[in-house]
């Protein structure tokens, strides 16, 4: 089961929106389906990251699965703990398997300006858990 509160994108990744900060993981379905995660490429903090586009890659015992970036904004916050143990992801994908935090960025470097997060545009493709499941 999915948690009630977090939104979910297609792809099965999660976002649990808190302020003006986004913090994004895969769903359980999705860590089931990779099997033993043995390794996550993360993002940099820095990085300006568009809806839709890839940010790192989770390798596992049986495949390479992208990641997308469910909204726009400036990853403020990545989890190094998945250096040393990628299998959190496993163990707990929507807790200590978390992937990174965004916030929303408005009017800079060519993001777009909205006055909620995310965006409407990017909040129409994301899902409640009764849409997803």
């Amino acid at each position: 089961m999915s948690p009630d509160e977090l939104l979910y994108t297609k792809e099965h990744e999660w976002l649990r929106l808190t302020g003006s900060t986004g913090t994004v993981g895969i769903t359980n379905h999705a860590q089931k389906e990779l099997g033993d995660v043995v390794y996550v490429e993360l993002p940099k903090v820095g990085d300006k990251l568009h809806s839709g586009d890839t940010f790192g890659n989770v390798e596992s015992v049986k495949a390479v699965s992208e990641l997308f970036v469910p909204v726009s904004g400036e990853v403020v916050e990545i989890n190094e703990s998945l250096g040393d143990a990628p299998e959190s992801i496993n163990a707990d994908p929507y807790g200590k398997g978390w992937i990174r935090s965004i916030r929303r960025r408005r009017g800079v470097g060519g993001f777009e300006i909205h006055s909620e997060f995310p965006s409407r545009s990017e909040a129409d493709a994301l899902r409640n858990r009764n849409r997803f499941d």
